[in-house]
């Protein structure tokens, strides 16, 4: 039975992470801070099958990548898949933006996930084999007005773990980026984006966004972007000028 670790399950592509792996018998950590929601979860998920535990931790504070990895040594628990899916955004003019939603933003999909990968890594190795799978975006690829913080922390997970991929081949252990677009999830609503053009045309279902993620992460893939349209506005970012980008990117949003 494998061990699988994930963040930020209690919603959306983490919650449908849970549920594929879950389904695949895995013994499955979901971490997040909602306790009540977080038992609800373990409640639906449990079958004979599987084992589902929890840990409730807020990832914003500074600490707690070391706080997940003490309860895990504590529990005498060997993590072979690391999900890193926790994030939020921050949406506004950059003059405008809640400095310190940004500032938890930026610890949570920069610090957090840098030292958790710092933990973890390590003893993969010294197994040869897991997977680490890293949750960005297609903001990972394009400086975006009106999402200036949240578009350059999910560029420092893609380089991050771009790097990190190269460096691990041969070992065993693989990270993949997996960058969605606009998913139907509590994101939008929570970031106040939710009537945006961005979700409002070829928007995915989180299941379709995790289960592409998943079969790159099983395949050893570096970067996954899913669904067609995706993959095309990401290419455009790298064909047309940054003054139609930035000018298209901002009408979105």
């Amino acid at each position: 039975m494998r061990t699988v670790l994930i963040t930020g399950t209690t919603s959306g592509i983490g919650y449908a992470l849970s549920e594929l792996f879950a389904k695949k018998e895995c013994h499955v950590i979901l971490v997040s801070r909602n306790a009540m929601k977080l038992s609800a979860q373990k409640q639906k998920l449990e079958n004979g099958n599987n084992r589902i535990d929890t840990i409730t931790c807020d990832l914003e504070q500074t600490n707690a990548a070391e706080i997940i990895y003490k309860s895990i040594k504590q529990n005498g628990w060997q993590v072979d898949i690391l999900v890193n899916n926790a994030g939020f955004n921050e949406a506004g003019l950059f003059s405008e933006t809640d400095a310190t939603c940004e500032q938890g933003m930026i610890n949570l999909h920069i610090n957090f996930v840098t030292d958790i990968m710092k933990l973890f890594i390590p003893e993969m190795i010294q197994n040869s084999h897991g997977h680490i799978l890293n949750v960005g975006s297609t903001g990972s690829y394009i400086a975006c007005p009106k999402d200036a913080v949240y578009a350059a922390s999910k560029a420092y997970i893609l380089h991050l773990s771009k790097a990190v991929h190269a460096e691990l081949k041969g070992t065993g252990v693989t990270v993949t980026t997996l960058c969605p677009g606009s998913t139907r999830t509590e994101f939008a609503h929570k970031a106040k984006i939710e009537h945006t053009l961005l979700f409002k045309i070829f928007v995915m279902s989180p299941h379709k966004v995790a289960l592409s993620g998943l079969r790159a992460m099983e395949k050893g893939k570096s970067v996954i972007i899913p669904g067609l349209y995706n993959k095309i506005l990401v290419l455009c970012s790298r064909l047309l000028p940054y003054s139609f980008i930035g000018w298209m990117t901002k009408k979105m949003l």
